[in-house]
């Protein structure tokens, strides 16, 4: 039997495509959940047409949507303790079809190498990586992203890799790696791309999202961007997504004054699903998240990515240029976003099948 063990909305995003595929095949894969994220989980279960999870390894009724690092122990702690107390009934029911046992971890969430490790050393089953190989070159940026592929990768025996620089980033490591062409994300991306948008939007728009801690902690930098994208928005509307931890920023620094109902629109984090068809119409994006980065090159849609680093591949090739958190940079790109556009490319990869495929010859499923 085939066990996803995932803890954030974004991985059950991202793994949906794969854990459709495996169905296909006639194999009933499991989710076996870590509750790192709660908020929207229901909703994205429901617009993914996934189940509910068979096994919270974080009792439902405790679960606590992770947002600090310092509630990670106590979060770990008691996703390792549930999982050793029911290694019998989970090494159980992943060995019930008769089939070799698999265990299945995405990207590099906390949920990551804690999930290769109990599928690795107390269930006794082989454990496969999606989206596995990114590097940044830093163990500190991002942090703790780029220690978590690091440790899942000591650990799995089994390696879907992007693209062949991910490949390259795992020569020497243990197990199987397997060149996907692609991020699973793309094949997510298939699933919502033509919804309607859940509210009007201006004929023509820039989207941004910016919310990591690294951004938005800083006041100066943060005001920088938010300031620049306000005087970009004079030329064209600019969408601005944001969650409560962002808006409670723009309040703390005094910044409400940047956003109107017009120019510079302020409105709330979308769940991904939702929020996929206002990217795929928005002339350019400015973000700082890792995710975006992917479907933003596959779209062919020009898109700033405002961090110090980033492991996925950007600069000639890509529509994607890394600003290095450099106010200059991110004013150059919203200038000139044009000429960062590509043709759109989504038809070309097809990652989730290749995965499913290799599965199916290991005889998995």
């Amino acid at each position: 039997m085939i066990s996803f063990i995932l803890g954030t909305t974004a991985e059950l995003i991202k793994i949906a495509p794969v854990f459709h595929a495996i169905s296909d095949r006639g194999t009933k894969p499991q989710i076996w959940f870590t509750a790192q994220h709660v908020d929207h989980v229901a909703e994205t279960l429901a617009d993914l047409r996934l189940p509910e999870p068979a096994v919270w390894l974080v009792p439902k009724e405790q679960a606590v949507h992770i947002e600090r690092p310092a509630q990670v122990p106590g979060w770990a702690a008691t996703v390792l303790r549930n999982a050793w107390g029911r290694r019998a009934e989970l090494r159980s029911i992943l060995t019930d079809d008769g089939r070799p046992p698999l265990v299945i971890v995405h990207g590099d969430t906390f949920t990551t190498p804690y999930g290769a490790l109990i599928g690795k050393r107390i269930l006794k089953s082989r454990v496969a990586h999606v989206e596995a190989g990114a590097r940044s070159g830093s163990l500190l940026s991002p942090l703790p992203e780029e220690l978590n592929r690091k440790l899942a990768a000591k650990i799995v025996d089994l390696h879907f890799a992007p693209t062949a620089k991910e490949v390259h980033n795992l020569r020497g490591a243990r197990g199987a790696v397997v060149n996907t062409g692609a991020n699973t994300a793309i094949d997510a991306m298939r699933l919502a791309i033509d919804a309607e948008p859940t509210f009007p939007l201006p004929a023509e728009f820039g989207l941004a999202t910016l919310h990591r801690f690294e951004l938005v902690s800083r006041a100066d930098k943060y005001r920088e961007a938010l300031e620049l994208l306000r005087k970009a928005s004079e030329r064209m509307p600019i969408l601005y997504l944001a969650g409560p931890p962002e808006q409670d920023r723009i309040k703390q620094y005094g910044l409400g004054h940047l956003f109107d109902d017009e120019r510079f629109i302020l409105k709330p984090k979308l769940r991904y699903l939702a929020f996929l068809p206002i990217m795929a119409r928005a002339k350019f994006v400015v973000t700082d998240s890792g995710g975006l980065q992917a479907e933003c090159n596959y779209l062919g849609v020009p898109c700033a990515i405002h961090r110090e680093r980033t492991e996925d591949r950007h600069g000639p090739g890509t529509t994607l240029l890394l600003t290095g958190m450099n106010g200059d940079k991110l004013q150059s790109f919203l200038d000139d976003y044009e000429a960062y556009r590509l043709p759109n490319r989504m038809d070309q990869f097809h990652p989730s099948r290749i995965v499913v495929d290799t599965l199916s010859q290991l005889g998995y499923c």
